[in-house]
């Protein structure tokens, strides 16, 4: 590296700067609280996905190749090499699509930044206290809220932006794990941009490899850090050189200076929304209008035809016709707009049982196939919240009904009740846990700042797991 690129501005470069710069004390109690209740949320979502299509597959191909590693596959307690369990943990992390989502960005956060930073602290010798743990989480998420603000029509040209986009996040919060100063965490983000993927056909063939990519992104993400720590370089002008992200990826559709106003004063993760119901968010309106009909007394049998209305980009992303008959269905219901809405209406509620293959097959949501799902030409392109049903009755009568505000997100938040009522429901449903375990884990979790060892999270999560010994 020659004495000018080791000088020369970046926008990278001044990132780096700003993130080595940041410690503990200079995050707000809010935002401290935040990131604790979504890591709590994250785990609690990880634990659900232990019996999630695909995810024991995954567990078992991985640990194929390797075993005796310095890091834990929080689905079954093997360890191995961190960078594949953070492959495999941020799988889990979003396998149920329950995990949390910044909207305005239209990226999940928690399940690529977490899972590197988890497996970052477990290939260190040192402990990582809980307040460092906490400070590299929130950085990696506010630059991935950032990232997703920046480029804010990434989802519309194909790209997925949580798998694009998360491995320069996590890269920057396994950066903090590791100390790196600010030249390193700049070769650390360039590196992770190196290995950037991730399109949307995952999502339009109905592929498993949705739930994948964000642990590609906290794989490539550790990776990149850790490669970056030892020495290796990585391109600093990765965000706005001819072929970095802005131009290639983005074909100049950026908001560049979201990326800095403001880091480190301004946490744009105070926007981040933690979902309901563990599908799509592009679907959680059209969720809710469905519990708007069904308390009206209508049900599937009353409808003879229907139109879901949403913005542009949320059409393209859950507007297929819904296919009962659907190859890989889980993936499919999960962005399917025309099921999630017969699902609530039938059920009355739409929780992880709604998205098992025998679920989506039923002959009660068939009716999901007689509503067709458009984009509205008064709601903006890129809006993720606003949805409007129009159906067609038997008795003749048409009803309307819209909304324009989503549960979970900082306009209709969830309740800190409700948010540990999810917790506990996941750890459930995928461990089977004691009452006991579960809530000692949430109690460590709630006071993670005070923790001397932040590994001992995990090893309370896997007390939660099935067979565990009451050590």
């Amino acid at each position: 590296m020659n004495d000018h690129t080791a000088v020369a501005p970046s926008i990278g470069r001044n990132i780096a700067a700003i993130l080595a710069g940041l410690s503990y004390d200079d995050l707000p109690d809010d935002v401290v609280r935040t990131t604790k209740l979504f890591t709590l949320d994250t785990l609690g979502v990880i634990a659900g996905a232990a019996k999630a299509p695909g995810m024991a597959e995954l567990v078992s191909a991985l640990t194929a190749w390797e075993s005796n590693g310095k890091a834990t596959l929080l689905l079954n307690s093997s360890t191995v090499n961190p960078v594949t369990a953070a492959l495999a943990n941020g799988a889990a992390a979003h396998s149920l699509d329950f995990d949390d989502q910044h909207d305005p960005a239209r990226v999940h956060v928690f399940c690529v930044v977490l899972p590197a930073v988890l497996a970052a602290i477990e290939a260190q010798d040192e402990p990582t206290t809980g307040r460092q743990f906490i400070t590299a989480v929130t950085l990696g998420v506010e630059l991935f809220c950032r990232l997703g603000l920046a480029c804010y029509n990434s989802l519309g040209k194909g790209w997925h932006p949580t798998t694009a986009l998360g491995s320069i996040a996590a890269a920057a919060a396994a950066a903090k794990v590791f100390g790196l100063d600010a030249e390193r965490t700049l070769h650390a983000m360039g590196l992770a941009f190196v290995q950037l993927s991730g399109t949307t056909q995952f999502i339009a063939d109905g592929a498993l490899a949705k739930r994948i990519g964000p642990g590609f992104a906290s794989r490539s993400g550790l990776l990149a850090a850790h490669l970056a720590a030892n020495g290796i370089t990585g391109p600093w002008r990765f965000l706005e050189g001819e072929a970095g992200l802005f131009q290639l990826y983005e074909r100049g559709e950026v908001r560049s200076e979201i990326l800095t106003n403001g880091l480190g004063t301004d946490w744009r993760m105070r926007d981040l929304s933690m979902k309901p119901y563990p599908c799509c968010r592009c679907v959680h309106t059209t969720i809710q209008l469905a519990l708007d009909v069904r308390a009206q007394g209508i049900d599937g049998d009353d409808i003879t035809s229907g139109t879901i209305e949403l913005s542009e980009i949320n059409t393209k992303i859950v507007g297929a016709n819904f296919d009962r008959g659907h190859p890989n269905p889980v993936v499919h219901a999960q962005f399917n707009a025309a099921y999630a809405f017969a699902a609530a209406l039938t059920d009355g509620k739409v929780e992880i049982a709604t998205f098992t293959p025998n679920r989506i097959r039923a002959a009660d949501v068939a009716f999901a196939a007689r509503l067709q799902t458009v984009a509205a030409a008064d709601i903006e392109s890129t809006a993720i919240a606003p949805a409007r049903v129009r159906l067609h009755l038997r008795d003749g009568r048409i009803i309307a009904e819209e909304r324009w505000a989503m549960k979970g997100s900082p306009d209709e938040p969830m309740s800190e009740a409700e948010v540990f009522a999810k917790f506990r429901s996941c750890v459930q449903w995928g461990f089977d846990a004691d009452d006991s375990r579960i809530a000692a884990l949430q109690q460590a979790l709630m006071q993670l700042d005070g923790l001397g060892d932040a590994r001992e999270i995990v090893h309370l999560f896997l007390r939660c797991r099935p067979g565990a010994l009451a050590a």
